[in-house]
Formats: C-alpha cells, sequence, structure tokens
C-alpha cells in the first residue's frame, strides 16, 4: 500500500458535496439555525471553562470550519463543547488560561495521529452503560460548575468541581448574588416555557437577550462578559518550553481521548439521526486534530464534535458540510459586527444556559432502561457515573470499560458447561467404562478449571471421550487445562480420546500441546461413532487382558 493510497480516504474529496446543488437552501438555512444556537453555547463553555468568552467564539468558528471541511462526518457540528469545559476547568485552576492554545496543539496531534493510524472504530468498544454513566457524569459536573457564576460569586480553587461548588457558597452576599441568581433563573425559565410555546424559536438566544437588555437598562448589579475582540486574532504559535511540554502531556493525552470518544460519538449519533449516510470513524478523528491544531493556533481551545448542535444542525434540514461552515460564519459575523452588544451579557445568565444544558443531557427514561437491563448494567453506569464526578473523566470510562468486561468474562464463564452424555443405541458389554462429556460454551482463562474438575473426578472408568464440537472458545489457557486434563486422567490409566475439533481451535490445541498429550495421534476423531467404536476397542482389550 502507497502512501496516496493509504491517506487518500483521509482526505477531502469532491463527493462531500454532490449533493450541494439539490440541498443548498436547507444547508444554509440549518446553518444559520446552529449558528444562532451555537453563540450562547460557544460563549458560555469559553467561560465556564476558564478560558474567556472570545476562547469560545473563535473555536466555534474556526474548529467549526477545519472540522466541517476534513472530518468523517457530512453533518457533523463542532467547538467548544461541556464534557470538554469539564476537563479544561481543572488544568486552567491548575495552569492559567495561558495554557489552553499549546494545550490544544498537543491535543489536536494526538487526536490526528489517532485518525492517521486507523484506530477510530475503538470507541465501538466502549459498552452502552459506560457512554451513559459518562454523560451523566458530565452533566452533574456541568451542573456544579455554574453554581459560582449563578450566585455571582467567584468559584473555588479546588479542581473537583463539587467541592468548588460548596466552596463558592461562604461567598454568597446579597443583593449581588440576588441578582445574578435572578439573571440565571430567568434564563433557565425562558428556556424552559419557550420551546413549549414555539420549539422553532432560538430559545437561548432569545433568553439571552431579554436578560441583558432587562438588566442593562435596570442596572444590574452583574459581572458581564466583558470588552471582546472585533476581529478574529492573527494565528500564532503558542509560547513553549521544554518544561511546559512535558507537564501539558498528560493533561493533552486526556484531553485527547475525551475529543476522539466524544466526536465519534457524536459522529455516530449524527449517522443515526441522518439519512447522508455512514460516517468514516478515521477520517473523524483527522478532521478533528485538525480543528484543535487551527484552533490552538487562533488561541482557541480543543474542540469536539457537538453532539447537541449536530442533532440541530440534522433537524433543521442539512445534508452536507455546506451546513456547518455556515454556522461557523454566521458566528464570523457576531464577531465582526456584534461584540459590543455580546459584550453586555451577564455571566449568570450564560450559567443559566449551561445549567439548562446540563438538566437536559440527562435522560430520565434512558437511566431507567440501563438501570433496569441488568445489576450488572446498573453497577458499570453508576461506578462511571460517580468516578466521572468525583475524580477523571478518562479514569471514569478506563474504570467503567473494566468493570463492564469483568462482569462479561464472568456471564461467558458462566454460559460453559460439562455434560455427562449417555452413548446412543443398545447398551453394549463395557459401555459402562465409557464415559463422554460435551464441552460447550466458552473454555478460557475465566472458566477453564471450573469446567475441567468435573471430568477429573471420575472414577472406575476405562476410556473418557472428551467432545469439543459444541465449544466455541477455546484459548491458551483452556488448552492448557486441556492438556493437563488428558495427562491426569492418563496417568490414572484412563484413555482419553477427542472428538470434533474445530478448526479454528486446532492450532491453539496443537500448539499449547492437547494433540500431544494423547497417548497416540489416532485418538483425535472427527465424528463420535468412530470415537464410540474405538473406546469400545480399548476396553474388550482391557477386559481380555489377563
Amino acid at each position: 500500500m502507497t502512501a496516496r493510497s493509504f491517506l487518500t480516504p483521509l482526505l477531502p474529496s469532491a463527493a462531500d458535496y454532490r449533493r450541494v446543488p439539490r440541498s443548498w437552501r436547507g444547508d444554509l438555512v440549518a446553518g444559520v439555525t446552529v449558528g444562532i444556537v451555537a453563540l450562547p453555547l460557544a460563549l458560555a463553555f469559553g467561560v465556564s471553562s476558564g478560558a474567556g468568552p472570545e476562547a469560545g467564539l473563535v473555536t466555534a468558528i474556526i474548529a467549526g470550519v477545519v472540522a466541517a471541511v476534513f472530518g468523517g462526518s457530512n453533518v457533523q457540528v463542532s467547538g467548544p463543547t461541556g464534557a470538554m469545559v469539564v476537563v479544561l476547568a481543572p488544568i486552567v485552576t491548575a495552569h492559567g488560561a495561558g495554557v489552553v492554545p499549546l494545550l490544544s496543539l498537543l491535543a489536536g496531534l494526538f487526536v490526528l495521529a489517532a485518525g492517521i493510524l486507523k484506530i477510530g472504530r475503538v470507541v465501538s468498544f466502549i459498552p452502552w452503560p459506560v457512554i451513559e454513566g459518562f454523560t451523566l457524569g458530565i452533566a452533574v459536573i456541568i451542573f456544579l460548575q455554574q453554581v459560582p457564576a449563578a450566585l455571582g460569586v467567584p468559584a473555588g480553587k479546588s479542581s473537583n468541581a463539587l467541592i468548588a461548588a460548596i466552596d463558592a457558597l461562604p461567598a454568597v452576599s446579597w443583593p449581588q448574588s440576588a441578582w445574578a441568581a435572578g439573571a440565571a433563573a430567568a434564563v433557565a425559565g425562558i428556556m424552559i416555557v419557550l420551546p413549549r410555546l414555539n420549539r422553532h424559536l432560538p430559545a437561548s438566544l432569545i433568553a439571552i437577550a431579554v436578560v441583558s437588555v432587562a438588566y442593562a437598562v435596570a442596572h444590574g448589579p452583574v459581572t458581564r462578559i466583558g470588552e471582546l475582540p472585533a476581529t478574529l486574532p492573527a494565528p500564532a504559535i503558542p509560547h513553549v518550553t521544554l518544561d511546559l511540554l512535558v507537564t501539558l502531556s498528560g493533561p493533552a493525552l486526556t484531553v485527547a481521548a475525551l475529543a476522539a470518544i466524544e466526536s465519534l460519538l457524536s459522529a455516530r449519533v449524527a449517522a443515526s439521526l441522518a439519512d447522508t449516510g455512514p460516517y468514516d470513524a478515521d477520517r473523524e478523528l483527522v478532521g478533528q486534530g485538525m480543528a484543535s491544531l487551527a484552533s490552538g493556533l487562533f488561541g482557541g481551545m480543543p474542540a469536539t464534535g457537538a453532539i447537541a448542535r449536530t442533532a440541530v444542525n440534522v433537524r433543521s434540514g442539512a445534508q452536507t458540510r455546506v451546513a456547518a461552515i455556515t454556522h461557523s460564519l454566521v458566528l464570523l459575523a457576531v464577531v465582526y459586527l456584534a461584540s459590543t452588544a455580546v459584550a453586555q451579557i451577564p455571566l449568570a445568565a450564560l450559567a443559566g444556559v449551561l445549567l439548562v444544558t446540563a438538566v437536559r443531557m440527562i435522560s430520565v427514561p434512558t437511566v431507567r432502561s440501563v438501570v433496569a437491563a441488568s445489576r450488572s448494567d446498573a453497577i458499570v453506569f453508576i461506578a462511571t457515573a460517580v468516578i466521572t464526578v468525583s475524580f477523571d473523566l478518562i479514569v471514569a470510562v478506563g474504570i467503567g470499560i473494566a468493570v463492564a468486561a469483568f462482569f462479561a468474562l464472568r456471564s461467558l464463564a458462566a454460559s460453559g458447561g460439562v455434560h455427562r452424555e449417555t452413548i446412543d443405541g443398545p447398551a453394549l458389554p463395557g459401555d459402562q467404562d465409557i464415559v463422554v462429556f460435551r464441552l460447550d460454551g466458552a473454555l478460557f482463562f475465566g472458566a477453564a478449571d471450573r469446567m475441567t474438575d468435573e471430568i477429573n473426578r471420575v472414577t472406575n472408568i476405562r476410556v473418557v471421550i472428551l467432545r469439543l464440537s459444541q465449544l466455541q472458545i477455546l484459548d491458551a489457557t483452556g488448552a492448557r487445562v486441556i492438556t493437563e486434563l488428558v495427562h491426569s486422567l492418563e496417568r490414572r490409566g484412563i484413555t482419553v480420546l477427542i472428538k470434533g475439533v474445530q478448526d479454528r481451535h486446532l492450532r491453539v490445541a496443537t500448539r499449547v500441546g492437547v494433540i500431544a498429550a494423547l497417548r497416540h495421534q489416532n485418538h483425535l476423531f472427527a465424528d463420535l461413532p468412530s470415537a464410540i467404536e474405538h473406546a469400545r476397542s480399548h476396553v474388550r482389550r482391557a477386559a481380555a487382558s489377563p
């Protein structure tokens, strides 16, 4: 395979836009709609992360365009997200907002490398309870992160959202906190009520506008966004030192893992909602990596695919990448034409947007489904959510997968069994000295000893026939246990015959020594009647011996 043939599927092509002549009107409408929805979210996520509102806008604009052009989904919308804020906030607390662009570059390189190495399908191995527990944990953290801003007080210094929220409570002062809480509550109320009256209206943007105007007229004593640049910043390489690279490499890997997971999950959701064809997971990682790289060069944050904005994009009629590009152009127009108005938005109003966003991330029917599915799924779900809130997102996913794998292996081990069978047909003299055991399911490291203990306990028997044709899984441990079982029985004078080793198991059985452990090579049979006839001949010879 040449480098060109390897990389070409990961690059943009004319096929990405073949629907544009038919869909451009719908794409433009969808792009404008998503841009309006994305504006308050971009500002809110920028503020909540500690990087600032301008970083949120820059990320939505730059990363939104780059991911749309280079990504693997036709309808994915990318930019700053709540999950990324959860990871960034403690990093900014520890190292300052100045490291965010460099962090974005490093994370982008990691995600880009993952795409080039074509490991995008790894996300499909994450169990559903882990994903839902992860989502619930993120929602709780986003909610907790907004408590200080909603009360008009500084955030606590702890990197843990729960502790930081609790630490902020003693700083509450009236009436300033009442004004801030009123702004957050008003925005939340409008966002909840307005969609019930007209679901086509951009509730979050209207809520922000109404509250901002009301507080400006009333001269409400609340902290506002403040001055924003009236143009995009010029691209520049962030300040970097070797020590800083070493310090940020770990956090960057965490950010990259989150960006990859969230982007691929979002792309998968988009593919299920739209009729625009499947997504390319590896190309999506390439696009998201390049998006974070570009965002970092312009002073922005790491980007990911945004599930909520992508869903709005699809439901608004998007068919091609033109919609996501249009969304970024709408936000760019805001920077050049409305930065003065945006500067007057109360921070508490943005907190209200994210409070509602966090609550809407939690699907009660989904939570009920996961918890009711099985006890093991419920444990995985709850453990992932609790660890996400208490410790770390990526650690939570890792532990969630490990717990899910444990339960899966335990279930797989329980599916295997050993069954003692009777010999078909009329009984012949000596048949009482022959035992047939059928091994079912999985014979692997989690079940091998349990499945063979029963066979080892046989007594007063001359021949044991092991039927392996129903065995679905045989790993090296299972093959080793069979080898030891054969040796043990043969040492006791019991002849072992094996019937029906599947072709896919023959290699491991041969290499580990199962076949060599048999007394003769002709003790391996393809069918049961031949094995039984051979066993009877052994019994007859043994009976005839003095």
